[in-house]
């Protein structure tokens, strides 16, 4: 990258333009050599960018430059909290922060905070001074050459391009909601989106402009769903024909001080260009007080972009034509977080596997021997070059349970998601307890003679339910295949097949005050083909557990999710990382395997009797001794709400 002052040296001081710190030229006419003479060291370095015609309103400002004594122009952000005000208002000599308060927090840590300031091409302390040019330089390169292998990836990536659906238009017709970005924990920003929300101000590129050259304005966030947030420029008010979405951790997003800080210039639209004489004064009024994003918003995107799995790494993961059973698999793409594992004796790399680096079903080489999970063993005999065992600390922990006492046992009755039909809670029988709190989990009247479709739960996963938790929560309860007696009772179905119920106190009752809501829309894996990222939407919340509907597609399709389920995503999620969206399925060819990727099962599941069973406590209160329903709320499908258990009476 070429040096900014050596082309300062080469460009006439007439084209070189001083700005404001609001990022808008002074004077579009020309700088007189008195004006420029004047200027600090600071302000000579100052990037160089092409003419800007002078038929701009805000070019001239009455004639007068708009500074304030301490030689800086315009507005700051305070460091501390991202407020925007006056600069001359703000605390300190430095004008670094907006009160006496956030000074002293920022203080607490100062040493941090000064490397961080100083890394993000801030003004510096007094003793940093001397070091910010080569930083910001460095930064300068550095980010060009992230921007540079993002580019790269996106160009070598097979796949049609991840935002080619437009989420916008789509939530705008069917005036829906995004789910908020704050939902997905396990997403990019989930643990850090903090105060972004409508109303707060940035920086975004200026597309309703006639110039030739890159420049900037101010917008606000009208509207926003996932990563994906209605923009209108600063100016139109009321106005929204110019309105547009945007992705906000995108590079070309910035808080409000950026273009200042950054040497880029903030010019209006040309929509409205005329619609003030001194836009300098709108903004200030405006501004001050406005929230905008967090100063360090663009770094916080990019380290939360970074991924520790690397390709071929190795891992036990699931087999997928045997799911009781794990393999070894070699990471082979590394997407957003989502793995593309390929099965170790896969010679030609088509037998993968996707999944999440959170998911439940991958492990660290050696977790099934020490829990006595069966595994099957991979005929290579020697590591290739470059291939070594994934950590064990970049997987996803569980928790520790107490197997002594009371436990699951060999036999003991439950509901379960089937792991081959998600959009099923069936009947279910532990059939083998692990080590470390994990139970192999088998789907009565369906399963295999050799147990080939079992699956492992660990005793905390939300997958598994205790007997009677479909009927409290009115669910439909897929009953044995070929069980006749219906509508299906737990009291009878325990006495035929001389099975007790798993007590209630062994699974996970804990209910996330998650933030979903029906309706809200979402990208979500379809779990039936986890390669594919689908538009979705919650259309029931029970506790934490979440009815995801593919849309397009008929209900059948539909799949009980957990809240904290790794496999969904905020809208956007795919635009940001670059993975391949699927649009909704058209009405017309649902079923044209050719024009469609997404398939359709090979057989219709077994769903039971259509009509809800239902338990009618009173009448059968004679032969129920053993067993008492309690509910606690009536509303079980409120967000966080709600209980539910069985009492085991002796």
């Amino acid at each position: 990258m070429e040096d900014t002052r050596d082309l300062a040296e080469r460009t006439p001081r007439s084209e070189r333009k001083r700005r404001d710190s609001f990022g808008m030229f002074d004077g579009y006419d020309s700088c007189s050599e008195e004006s420029t003479s004047s200027s600090s060291s600071e302000d000579s370095e100052d990037e160089v960018v092409p003419s800007i015609p002078a038929n701009l309103p805000i070019i001239k400002n009455n004639g007068q430059v708009y500074t304030y004594p301490d030689g800086k122009a315009g507005m700051a952000t305070c460091e501390m909290c991202g407020m925007v005000g006056v600069r001359d208002a703000f605390y300190s000599k430095t004008k670094r922060f907006c009160s006496v308060s956030c000074s002293r927090s920022y203080s607490s840590n100062s040493k941090k905070a000064s490397i961080l300031a100083r890394l993000q091409g801030k003004p510096p302390t007094k003793k940093a001074k001397v070091l910010q040019k080569q930083p910001l330089m460095a930064k300068l390169a550095a980010y060009a050459q992230y921007q540079a292998s993002q580019q790269n990836q996106a160009k070598s990536k097979a796949a049609v391009a991840a935002d080619s659906f437009d989420w916008g238009h789509y939530i705008c017709n069917n005036n829906t909601e995004g789910a908020p970005v704050s939902c997905f924990k396990h997403a990019p920003m989930g643990t850090c989106w903090g105060g972004i929300a409508e109303g707060v101000r940035l920086e975004i590129i200026n597309s309703d402009t006639n110039l030739s050259t890159k420049v900037y304005w101010i917008a606000e966030i009208v509207k926003l769903a996932g990563f994906k947030a209605l923009l209108r420029y600063e100016g139109f008010d009321g106005d929204n024909s110019k309105d547009f979405w945007s992705n906000i951790c995108v590079p070309e997003v910035h808080p409000v001080g950026w273009c200042a800080s950054s040497g880029k210039p903030l010019v209006p639209p040309k929509s409205i260009q005329h619609k003030y004489s001194n836009w300098k004064a709108i903004l200030v009024k405006r501004l001050t007080g406005a929230k905008t994003l967090p100063p360090d918003f663009n770094t916080k995107v990019h380290e939360n972009m970074q991924f520790p799995f690397k390709k071929l790494m190795r891992v036990e993961v699931v087999d997928k034509n045997y799911l009781c059973r794990t393999r070894v698999a070699l990471v082979e793409q590394v997407i957003g977080g989502r793995l593309r594992l390929v099965y170790e004796e896969s010679e030609d790399g088509s037998d993968d596997f996707w999944c999440h680096m959170y998911s439940p079903l991958i492990h660290n080489i050696g977790w099934s021997r020490s829990i006595g999970h069966r595994f099957k063993r991979s005929d290579v005999a020697k590591k290739m070059d470059g291939q070594l065992d994934a950590p064990p600390q970049l997987f996803q922990k569980v928790r520790d349970v107490d197997q002594s006492g009371d436990w699951f046992k060999d036999g003991m009755k439950l509901e379960a998601i089937d792991p081959l039909n998600l959009s099923a809670i069936c009947v279910a029988t532990v059939r083998k307890v692990l080590a470390d709190g994990y139970v192999m989990i088998g789907i009565d009247g369906s399963e295999a003679l050799d147990g080939s479709d079992w699956f492992c739960y660990h005793s905390t996963s939300p997958s598994i339910f205790p007997a009677g938790f479909c009927e409290i929560n009115e669910i439909e309860l897929t009953p044995p295949r070929g069980y006749t007696k219906l509508p299906f009772k737990w009291f009878d179905y325990l006495r035929e097949t001389s099975s007790i119920a798993a007590p209630v106190k062994l699974f996970n009752k804990e209910v996330p005050n998650h933030g979903f809501r029906p309706g809200m829309k979402l990208e979500a894996v379809d779990l039936m083909e986890p390669r594919l990222v689908c538009v979705a939407t919650v259309t029931r919340i029970v506790h934490r557990l979440l009815r995801i509907h593919f849309d397009g597609w008929e209900d059948e399709y539909d799949q009980w999710v957990d809240c904290e389920s790794p496999d969904l995503y905020p809208v956007g999620w795919c635009q940001l990382t670059g993975y391949q969206l699927q649009p909704p399925a058209a009405q017309s060819n649902r079923d044209v395997a050719a024009s469609v990727p997404k398939q359709k099962k090979k057989a219709t599941p077994y769903k039971g009797q259509k009509k809800k069973s239902t338990l009618r406590l009173k009448e059968e209160a004679a032969e129920v001794d053993d067993f008492t329903f309690s509910q606690t709320i009536s509303d079980q499908e409120s967000n966080g709400s709600g209980s539910y258990y069985i009492k085991q009476e002796p």
